[in-house]
C-alpha cells in the first residue's frame, strides 16, 4: 500500500493518540525501578525511600529490583532495552557519568539510551576504618597508609562504584597507590571492615552513618567542601591537608528513551512529591543528605548535570590512565 502524505498523517494522529490514551492510564500496573547495585547498599537504601513514597502519590507500587555488576552498566543496559512504556525505571549515582571514561565499550549510550527525569539527593561520602586502626585522626591516617601503602588495605564495592571513584581521587590526592580489595557491592564491602579483614574505605553517609553513630567503625573526615551538619566533629579532607578535594554522589532517575512525555510528567511530578515527603526528608537526615530543591527534580536539570559531569569525569579518569576494561 502506498503511503501518502495524508495517510502518513492519519497514521501519526492516530498513533499519537493511541500513546497519549495509553500515558492518561498510567500507571495501570506495578512499576520496576532498577538499581544497578547490591541490595542494602547506599543507592538501594535512596530508591526504596524514594520509590515508596512514590508509588503512593501514583497509586502503585514500585518495586526494587537489584541488577549489580560491572560498575552499574549490567543495570543501566537492561533499562536502555526495556520497553519504553514508564513500568521500568532506572536510579542510579554518579556512576552514570563516569561510565562512558571507565569503560572502553558500553552496549548503550550514557546520555542519549535515557529520558531524565529528575536529581534526588547529593550523598557526603565519609572515610571510614576499620575499629581498631591505630591512626586516631585524619592526618595520622593519612601518614599512616603513605607509610605503609604496602600494607594498607582499601576497599570499595567494585569498579565504576562511587567507594572505587572516591578511593581514586584519594590516592591520586596523596600520590600513593594502595592495595585495593573490590567487591560486588558496598554491602559485603561493610561486612569485611566490620569484621575488621580490610583497613579503610570512602563511603557515602547513607551507608556509613549508623556504622559511625554505633562505634562500629573509625570516622575521619567528610568529602564535601563544609562539615555536616549531623557528624560535626568531622573535619573536611579539604581542611585536613588535602584542598581542593570534594566529592558528593548525586542520585537521579531515569526512564528508557521514547518514555512518552506524559509519562516522564507524571513521572516526575511523583518524584517531586516524594522529596517534600516529610518521611523522606527526615530518613535523608538520618543518613546524612537531603532532598534537592525542586528545580533540580526536573528532566532538564539531570541533562545538563549528567553531561556536565560526563566531561568532567571522562578528563580525570583519562588522567589517571584507569579503565575497567
Amino acid at each position: 500500500m502506498k503511503i501518502t502524505p495524508m495517510r502518513a498523517a492519519v497514521f501519526a494522529a492516530l498513533f499519537g493518540s493511541a500513546a497519549l490514551a495509553h500515558a492518561q492510564a498510567y500507571p495501570s500496573k506495578t512499576i520496576t525501578m532498577v538499581v544497578p547495585f547490591a541490595a542494602g547498599g547506599p543507592t538501594d537504601t535512596v530508591a526504596r525511600l524514594v520509590g515508596q513514597s512514590m508509588g503512593t502519590k501514583l497509586k502503585q507500587q514500585i518495586i526494587i529490583e537489584n541488577v549489580g555488576g560491572a560498575g552499574g552498566t549490567i543495570g543501566a543496559a537492561r533499562v536502555a532495552k526495556a520497553d519504553p512504556d514508564g513500568y521500568t525505571l532506572f536510579l542510579h549515582h554518579i556512576g552514570q557519568s563516569t561510565a562512558p571514561g571507565l569503560y572502553r565499550k558500553l552496549n548503550y549510550n550514557a546520555i542519549d539510551s535515557f529520558e531524565p527525569i529528575g536529581l534526588i539527593t547529593d550523598v557526603p561520602m565519609t572515610i571510614v576504618a576499620r575499629k581498631d586502626f591505630p591512626a586516631k585522626d585524619i592526618k595520622e591516617l593519612l601518614a599512616y597508609v603513605k607509610a605503609n601503602k604496602g600494607k594498607v588495605t582499601y576497599a570499595n564495592a567494585g569498579v565504576g562504584s562511587a567507594s572505587h571513584l572516591c578511593g581514586m581521587l584519594f590516592m591520586t590526592a596523596i600520590g600513593t597507590d594502595l592495595t585495593t580489595v573490590p567487591y560486588k557491592g558496598t554491602g559485603p564491602a561493610m561486612n569485611d571492615l566490620l569484621g575488621g579483614q580490610v583497613d579503610f574505605m570512602c563511603d557515602q553517609t547513607t551507608n556509613t552513618t549508623s556504622q559511625i553513630k554505633g562505634g562500629k567503625i573509625k570516622a575521619y573526615a567528610v568529602t564535601t567542601k563544609s562539615r555536616l551538619a549531623s557528624m560535626p566533629d568531622l573535619p573536611t579532607l579539604a581542611e585536613s591537608g588535602l584542598p581542593g578535594f570534594e566529592v558528593a554522589v548525586w542520585h537521579g532517575l531515569y526512564a528508557p528513551k521514547g518514555t512518552p512525555k506524559p509519562i516522564i510528567d507524571a513521572l516526575t511530578g511523583a518524584l517531586q512529591v516524594a522529596l517534600k515527603d516529610p518521611v523522606v526528608k527526615q530518613r535523608f537526615a538520618d543518613l546524612g543528605t537531603e532532598p534537592v530543591a525542586e528545580a533540580k527534580a526536573r528532566p532538564e536539570a539531570l541533562r545538563a548535570h549528567l553531561k556536565s559531569e560526563i566531561d568532567r569525569w571522562s578528563a580525570i579518569i583519562n588522567k589517571a590512565g584507569v579503565y575497567a576494561d
